[in-house]
């Protein structure tokens, strides 16, 4: 049985990868690819059981980056894309850069997609129906995906850097960033549910005080300057006792 925890994250989830974007994409719906791509289910529902057998991060990593997909001119792919000589892509931005995890499974699923029905579905839909499929491979539950996200011709390095969720955020700035997408402190103390499986680098855990920045180049919001990260940053620490399994640990542990 789906408890209410798990629940309420399913239901803001939508709220983030639908309501909240549906005026930039046109009308979503579950059923868009029925008739164009009927076995598009299947196909994003093996590759993630294979991904996710061989790495069980990789669930937990995937949700992550449709998030962060998301936070960023909607749930529109423009994570996914890579620099090109008109603009720079947002993989290389601060809450990005040697974090995210799992590019390569969603460029599998979209070959195979593309072997089998070519120029139909959007990559940012292969991303969200990835994203459940994580979810649910990691015993979480399952929802209805809306269907119909065109893919971004563009991304913005500068908008991911001021707009994603810093772990240093207090509550007063987090509460702000996600009023801007049109969510609520409901809706993001839902969607923080979301942070029940995977892993963070142990520098994430470390107060404000204490945090050393993980990159040699300044911050161009600070003069301060930067330094090496402290050994063992690098290591991976779990969110809540059961990283792999979808529960309600992280809430119940944390508030």
């Amino acid at each position: 049985m789906t408890s209410p925890i798990a629940g309420s994250f399913v239901v803001h989830l939508i709220v983030l990868s639908a309501a909240s974007f549906s005026s930039v994409n046109g009308s979503l719906s579950p059923n868009f690819y029925d008739s164009s791509c009927p076995n598009l289910l299947s196909i994003v529902r093996d590759a993630m059981r294979q991904a996710v057998s061989w790495d069980r991060r990789l669930g937990a990593s995937i949700l992550r980056l449709f998030f962060h997909d998301c936070f960023v001119h909607g749930c529109d792919g423009s994570v996914l894309l890579d620099d090109t000589a008109t603009f720079t892509g947002e993989k290389t931005a601060r809450p990005n850069q040697n974090s995210l995890r799992g590019f390569e499974v969603i460029d599998t699923i979209k070959a195979r997609v593309e072997a089998a029905f070519s120029g139909v579905v959007s990559c940012a839909d292969i991303l969200a129906l990835a994203a459940r499929e994580g979810v649910v491979l990691l015993g979480g539950p399952s929802w209805s995906v809306p269907l119909g996200r065109r893919d971004s011709r563009t991304a913005s390095l500068s908008q991911a850097n001021s707009d994603l969720p810093s772990p240093l955020s207090n509550l007063s700035t987090l509460v702000s960033s996600f009023s801007t997408k049109g969510l609520s402190a409901t809706d993001m103390t839902a969607l923080s549910g979301g942070h029940a499986i995977g892993f963070a680098r142990c520098l994430t855990f470390r107060g404000p005080s204490t945090m050393t920045p993980t990159s040699t180049t300044a911050s161009p919001t600070s003069s301060a300057p930067t330094a090496p990260p402290r050994g063992g940053d690098s290591n991976l620490a779990p969110l809540d006792p059961t990283p792999n399994f979808f529960d309600n640990a992280y809430i119940t542990r944390t508030w």
